[in-house]
């Protein structure tokens, strides 16, 4: 199971009057650790006036860049951003669980293949680590980048993007999409519609030559996009979405044990493993298997308690239990068994339940 590990900060680099990219070193006998698939995020934990806070960040760095970095967009009273931007030096120590996350396609060298990705806002930082490595591992694969900003100023590594056109002449098309700011093309600006995305498929991007779609943005944008793709004969599983915001406020620490709010909730007797060793405990009506487990004081791992970024992932070998909400497991890892803990509350009596799997 995953813990905490010590990286150094070795540079803070603005990027938009409200975001940064960090980059990161973990040490020597840990670099293995810290070796990411593309898409993956980090798990961030730091106290804040006795709060433990935890958050998730995306690393934007492609697999062959040799290096880790996250890119880290302010969020107003957010605790962790607003430190990070306003307070993190190079040299500083922070905690993170070693690379999670499954928003990504295996890298296929001999295939060419048309990769797009839709991002909105932040939503970028995922889709950049996906789109440098495709370009640079599958030299025969195309891409096209959809971003979507309100203005010039609040695009992401908008220099980056430039020179990876130039360094990938005729493989990557980046289309930028401005909510405010006026562009020359009228299909440039405006919102990320269904009618946009009619025109951009009529005219830019033709649906039936994709081969894999990534997409990361604010959930209404991005549900948007995964209609308009698959009314245009996209099949499902060519789509791979990411929720990349909850709405779990910036300052507060996560809470962990909602009301039960009338007589349906059950108790149950669960078995749960965790780094080898398995304990019988028992949980009270209207628990979650992540509350049951911090309330016996076992550290089971958690960040958005959302059910958004799946570092609570384990599975069930015993048992039922119903998720209230799932925006990380995709649908085969739920037939396999797997589970957002911060998310599952039993319909069974007995459960049981490994974060080992």
């Amino acid at each position: 199971m995953s813990r905490f590990h010590a990286l150094t900060v070795t540079d803070v680099t603005p990027d938009t009057r409200d975001s940064v990219v960090v980059t990161l070193q973990p040490q020597s006998e840990e670099q293995d650790l810290f070796r990411f698939e593309q898409g993956q995020y980090l798990t961030f934990r730091r106290d804040f006036d006795g709060h433990e806070v935890r958050r998730c960040y995306s690393i934007c760095a492609g697999t062959e860049d040799g290096a880790l970095k996250v890119g880290i967009k302010r969020v107003d009273g957010g605790a962790f951003s607003c430190w990070a931007h306003e307070s993190m030096r190079p040299g500083d120590m922070v905690e993170a669980m070693p690379p999670l996350g499954s928003f990504n396609a295996p890298i296929e060298p001999d295939l060419a293949r048309f990769y797009v990705g839709f991002a909105g806002g932040s939503g970028i930082t995922p889709i950049l680590s996906i789109l440098k490595t495709v370009l640079a591992r599958e030299p025969n694969s195309q891409f096209t980048l959809v971003y979507a900003n309100r203005q010039i100023s609040s695009i992401m590594f908008r220099e980056e993007l430039e020179d990876l056109k130039n360094r990938y002449l005729g493989r990557l098309q980046v289309i930028h999409i401005l909510k405010s700011d006026a562009q020359d093309t009228e299909l440039f600006s405006g919102r990320v519609d269904e009618q946009k995305l009619n025109d951009l498929f009529d005219t830019l991007i033709d649906p039936q030559d994709i081969d894999i779609a990534f997409l990361c943005g604010p959930h209404g944008m991005m549900e948007t996009v995964r209609g308009s793709l698959e009314t245009r004969g996209v099949a499902a599983d060519k789509i791979r979405q990411e929720l990349f915001k909850s709405d779990q406020p910036g300052r507060l620490p996560a809470r962990l044990r909602p009301e039960v709010i009338d007589g349906s909730a059950k108790e149950a007797d669960l078995r749960l493993t965790i780094d080898g060793t398995t304990r019988e405990i028992h949980m009270e009506p209207g628990e979650t298997i992540l509350e049951a487990a911090h309330r016996h004081n076992i550290d089971a791992p958690y960040s958005c308690c959302a059910g958004v970024c799946s570092t609570c992932r384990g599975k069930v070998l015993e048992g039922e239990v119903e998720m209230a909400a799932n925006h990380a497991l995709e649908d085969d890892e739920i037939r396999d068994g797997y589970v957002l803990t911060c998310q599952s509350r039993p319909l069974s009596k007995r459960l049981v339940v490994t974060y080992d799997a």
